[in-house]
């Protein structure tokens, strides 16, 4: 088995584009953070395809003692892309209508969630797990992908709307923050269906 060009290429857009959504999401947070202000803007757009890369070798050298190893290091880039972009539609949204509780604060995470599960349908099925589905599977694999996906938009929204809107900011914390942080808990908590989901039911074989 040989690293194709695709691959490679595959993986630094996946990091490029995850370091300036990782600049959109810090930007949008509470000033003062001393550690964030010392980050020059060009380091993770340049570094974060350079780390992608690096692990992308890795589970790629893991893999010729067991194949499945690949698929899970494309699967973990794919996820933290996905992440970042979640995160990122919904901080973009906060910084353009400094909205960051309430009921639209649900319609954002809604929205972001919806945009990152697109994206992670496209490369989960055509990079990560590899389906090239005849048509005739494509409409009910698409059907059953929508399944699923609702069922994750319900439980990572209903998440991030308990911690943002009843729970509420914590310890000080911003309230541009804290709807980060319950967007973060709510991928961690959707993140176990999303593979059952995806694998097993979606692109099973």
């Amino acid at each position: 088995m040989k690293i194709k060009k695709l691959d490679i290429f595959i993986v630094l857009l996946i990091g490029e584009v995850a370091g300036w959504l990782l600049l959109l999401v810090i930007n949008n947070l509470e000033s003062g953070i001393s550690l964030i202000e010392s980050i020059p803007l060009w380091v993770l757009p340049v570094f974060f395809p350079i780390f992608c890369l690096i692990w992308f070798l890795f589970t790629f050298l893991l893999s010729k003692k067991n194949k499945s190893f690949l698929q899970i290091g494309k699967f973990a880039l794919v996820g933290g892309v996905n992440f970042l972009l979640d995160l990122g539609v919904l901080n973009l949204f906060i910084f353009l209508t400094s909205i960051a509780s309430g009921p639209f604060y649900s319609v954002f995470k809604g929205v972001s969630f919806i945009t990152a599960v697109i994206n992670s349908y496209l490369l989960n099925k055509f990079w990560t797990f590899s389906d090239q589905a005849q048509n005739k599977r494509v409409t009910k694999e698409f059907l059953s992908f929508i399944v699923v996906s609702l069922i994750g938009l319900f439980i990572n929204n209903i998440v991030a709307s308990f911690l943002v809107n009843f729970v509420g900011p914590q310890a000080g914390i911003s309230e541009n923050l804290w709807a980060s942080i319950g967007a973060i808990i709510a991928s961690f908590v959707g993140m176990f269906w999303n593979f059952v989901g995806y694998k097993f039911i979606v692109f099973k074989k």
